[in-house]
């Protein structure tokens, strides 16, 4: 079975502002293989060529690099692409709380500036890693992206609404099941992006929806609500490879996926989505005016 990824195509129904960050992707590369604990690498090699053209397309100007979930708590192909992308990347790495301060400098000096906990089946640093990764990257600067079911956010809440690191609530929260938008887990997630240190993030829309393509109402209810509530918290990431298809027919479009996103922020917000909340976040420059 093969998937030929779509990196060219049509433009956008939006205007695009200049500086686009996407905040959210995997990238492989040839000489790392897949870990045991994970799910493998995805059909074909999605490197670092094919990213940069999708990059041309979308008109991506700086990326943030996620460690996939195949490479478990091995850093090293991240840190290989991180190099080859140079000041236009920064990483969020699989970090254990136990390292050291010699080896997180290490990763800090190639331009990682976050954290990833993945709560879901095949993540290196599940949800119970949360608190004491939390003291190590709160004292250095570090963001957590934090990944798991929405629907158990009540939860998690008492341990996310005291953390003092900044945080990322990822893939639009992943409510699996449909939620109210009057419901206590969306109070809840309102709360803890109204302290100031929690961003909300767009992307991977169909990994969630219960409706799915082409719209996913579902996901768009919430993520158009909290794009209201609180827009200097909201960024956006092509989840690119998108490692959840699994056949040609049910590759994603990503230009499809970036006008569905920018449909469900009012316009006034787009360059806050596309280019100042994630440039705030992740430490990069904003474009000159």
């Amino acid at each position: 079975m093969s998937i030929e990824r779509t990196l060219t195509g049509r433009v956008s129904r939006h205007f695009l502002p200049e500086g686009i960050v996407d905040t959210q992707n995997h990238i492989y590369a040839p000489d790392f293989p897949a870990l045991p604990g994970g799910p493998g690498l995805p059909i074909g090699m999605p490197d670092e060529k094919q990213y940069r053209k999708l990059c041309s397309w979308l008109g991506i100007a700086k990326t943030v690099i996620t460690v996939a979930n195949a490479y478990q708590r091995d850093n090293d192909c991240l840190l290989h692409v991180l190099q080859k992308f140079g000041i236009d990347a920064r990483g969020v790495a699989a970090i254990s709380p136990n390292i050291t301060d010699r080896a997180l400098m290490d990763l800090t000096d190639k331009r990682v500036v976050g954290a990833r906990i993945m709560d879901l089946p095949g993540g290196a640093y599940d949800f119970s890693y949360i608190k004491d990764l939390d003291q190590k990257t709160s004292a250095n600067e570090l963001m957590i992206a934090v990944q798991f079911d929405g629907n158990t956010i009540t939860e998690k809440f008492s341990t996310l609404v005291n953390l003092k690191s900044n945080f990322v609530i990822d893939h639009h929260g992943k409510f699996f099941k449909p939620i109210d938008p009057n419901s206590i887990e969306i109070d809840c997630l309102k709360k803890l992006i109204d302290r100031g240190n929690c961003w909300y993030k767009f992307a991977g829309c169909y990994e969630s929806s219960a409706i799915g393509a082409p719209h996913y109402p579902d996901v768009a209810l919430i993520a158009s609500l909290i794009a209201d509530h609180a827009p200097e918290r909201i960024i956006w990431g092509t989840n690119w490879p998108h490692n959840s298809a699994r056949s040609q027919e049910g590759y994603p479009n990503d230009m499809d996926l970036l006008d569905l996103a920018l449909d469900w922020v009012s316009s006034e917000h787009h360059e806050k989505l596309l280019v100042h909340n994630p440039a705030e976040l992740f430490g990069f420059n904003l474009p000159r005016q």
